[in-house]
């Protein structure tokens, strides 16, 4: 009776967790849990117009990740104000990049991303990620006009600057961005919830929609190990950084202003959340011996409700999320 269950159970969740997720500006169940969770108020005001384009404040309410079918899936949940205010996306996936914005890096965005590095040259300044943290790769998202528009750019962050990177594109209301070098995002404005107005303390649980990201791993050199991910609403010229940090800031935390003079090592907690695992070789090969089969499968299933190696998300648990991943790296590894 015991294993019958365990296999309808086991059925059931593969079900849900290998669904395919549809880039809407929304997290579904595939996402699983939230990754990081404001606790701030924000103070680029709070929207409250409750449909899916407009919106008249940005708040960064939660953070969802997943690695899934070759693709990072990101989800930053909540509002991005329909002024052209900027949702910055760092993500940290290899060795290298940059823990400090140099100002020689692409200009893209009408030279937006190097509106946060150094400058002048050699100044010491610098948009300054928390220790550990080295960006390889920025994704910018920003919306509004009439009609309403979302656009979005990218670039490269190699460690001593230049590389490639430029503008992906627009999609109208309800619609997604579908990129040449395989990146979609899409927004979805409709949430009315989430932290109010303000410096004090707040909470974005529950919120689900925002700006969706769905980037190729195989476009940011990714192979295995773990994925930091910092983001961030900035005023519309990227000269304006708000309190509305994914991973979330401390209660009485005002807007920080200058991007220039930023250094989240000197904010309370880690201004970054992650997806994936530091120790496994290939995501899914819990056994380490280069392939994803039916003995990491039964290893993810004894360790059901657990930490550790088949928490293949890093989100503190093993679930129907970390099944979903091993199902999608079925087979060889890389």
């Amino acid at each position: 009776m015991k294993t019958m269950i365990i296999t309808a159970a086991t059925l059931s969740l593969c079900s849900l967790a290998s669904a395919q997720i549809v880039v809407d500006g929304t997290a579904e169940a595939a996402y699983g849990a939230a990754k990081a969770v404001q606790t701030v108020q924000t103070q680029f005001g709070d929207s409250n117009l409750g449909v899916i384009d407009y919106a008249n404040g940005s708040e960064c309410d939660a953070g969802f990740a997943v690695i899934q079918d070759g693709f990072l899936h990101v989800v930053i949940a909540g509002n991005l104000e329909s002024n052209f205010n900027k949702l910055e996306l760092f993500i940290d996936c290899k060795s290298g990049g940059q823990n400090r914005l140099l100002g020689n890096n692409i200009d893209v965005d009408f030279n937006g991303l190097n509106r946060m590095g150094e400058s002048p040259e050699g100044a010491g300044n610098g948009l300054t990620f928390d220790t550990g943290f080295e960006a390889d790769f920025w994704f910018g998202a920003t919306c509004g006009g009439s009609p309403w528009a979302m656009y979005l750019n990218w670039a490269e962050l190699p460690t001593a600057g230049a590389g490639i990177g430029g503008y992906l594109g627009t999609a109208g209301s309800g619609a997604a961005v579908n990129a040449a070098n395989g990146v979609m995002a899409a927004i979805n404005n409709i949430n009315a919830a989430g932290v109010a107005g303000g410096t004090q303390a707040g909470s974005g649980e529950g919120v689900t929609t925002g700006v969706e990201f769905k980037i190729p791993l195989s476009l940011i050199g990714y192979t295995t190990g773990q994925i930091k991910i910092c983001a961030f609403v900035n005023g519309g010229g990227h000269d304006y950084l708000s309190n509305q940090v994914m991973g979330g800031c401390a209660p009485d935390t005002g807007n920080l202003a200058e991007p220039r003079l930023v250094n989240f090592a000197l904010l309370a907690g880690d201004q970054f959340f992650t997806v994936g695992t530091a120790t496994n070789n290939c995501v899914g090969d819990i056994d380490g011996n280069r392939l994803v089969d039916g003995s990491d499968l039964g290893q993810l299933l004894g360790s059901w409700g657990q930490s550790g190696a088949t928490d293949l998300t890093g989100d503190g648990t093993t679930d129907g999320a970390d099944l979903g991943t091993l199902l999608g790296a079925w087979g060889a590894c890389p």
